[in-house]
């Protein structure tokens, strides 16, 4: 008997189609599905399934598997361009074989003394069955011992322009990073080009949201004194252009889209003296309006002889 009714790993997508979640703007919700994998930073994929080997040729399967990379709270204060800290074993003393496989050198003889004849090494003794490492072939050698490491890539603190803020902001980055903004041309052109799967960092995304909401407005605030050059920015990144609606949704969390949410549909709520008030306005209308048909058609009445 299953120990819950749906499997752990369809939590995420069943909490996006109940309670609030599930009154998010759909472009945010499609952002949050969107499960398009990174580009390979740290292992090349080789796209095939299976590959002839080359010393056998028999067919064998290819396991493109990606190498498990690890963000730390830092990363999302930079722009490491996809970079992490990658955590793995290596072996002791930089050697894969162990020191224990080579015959032991034992103590410096003095001088004078003739050289022994023995070793300290000997090769152990073949097996039984013919087929141990003393059956005229030498002794496998042992592997080393592994040593946990970890790999860290390395950081600088570098100065950008953006044009669109009209700012200089110090960021810390990796030089997989300058590469990329010098392949985009700009570092505007590389935070709005970079999808969220590639930037992998919540500063990136922040810039991004403040950037488009900026593109979207037309903020007249960007050089004031320079109508021309404002214009001259916002044609050139015109294809980034987005409706402001969605535009405030980009980057954000489902924890701070969820609060954002939750502020738009909060109500205050309104005072009963208030509503008794706005009651009681309306009765007196109401009665306003009726002794006033009465009377006009009181007189209607008299005019026609009537009464």
């Amino acid at each position: 008997m299953p120990l819950h009714r749906y499997a752990p790993r369809l939590w995420p997508a069943l909490r996006l189609r109940e309670g609030i979640c599930a009154r998010l703007p759909e472009h945010y919700l499609a952002a949050l599905r969107d499960d398009t994998p990174p580009t390979p930073v740290h292992w090349r994929p080789l796209g095939v399934r299976y590959r002839r080997n080359p010393r056998t040729g028999e067919r064998e399967r290819v396991q493109d598997v990606p190498v498990p990379v690890y963000l730390p709270p830092a990363a999302h204060e930079g722009l490491w361009g996809g970079e992490g800290w990658i955590r793995g074993f290596r072996y002791a003393r930089n050697d894969k074989v162990s020191a224990s496989a080579f015959p032991c050198p034992g103590p410096r003889r003095p001088a004078g003394e003739p050289r022994a004849t023995g070793a300290c090494w000997q090769r152990p003794p073949a097996s039984p069955c013919g087929t141990g490492p003393g059956r005229g072939r030498p002794a496998r050698p042992l592997l080393s011992t592994r040593l946990p490491k970890t790999w860290k890539p390395q950081l600088f603190d570098r100065q950008f322009y953006s044009e669109i803020l009209d700012a200089t902001l110090t960021i810390t980055v990796t030089m997989r990073t300058l590469d990329l903004i010098d392949e985009a041309y700009g570092f505007d052109f590389y935070i709005l080009k970079t999808p969220k799967a590639d930037m992998c960092s919540k500063l990136g995304m922040d810039l991004k949201r403040t950037m488009l909401l900026r593109l979207a407005r037309r903020d007249p605030k960007l050089h004031p004194d320079d109508p021309a050059r404002r214009e001259a920015i916002y044609n050139k990144y015109q294809e980034f252009v987005i409706p402001e609606e969605e535009a405030e949704w980009v980057g954000l969390s489902l924890e701070e889209a969820i609060e954002k949410q939750r502020l738009l549909e909060k109500k205050d709520p309104v005072p009963l003296f208030k509503v008794y008030a706005e009651e009681l306005v309306n009765q007196l209308q109401e009665q306003a309006l009726q002794k006033h048909s009465e009377v006009r058609d009181k007189h209607r009445a008299c005019r026609m002889g009537l009464v």
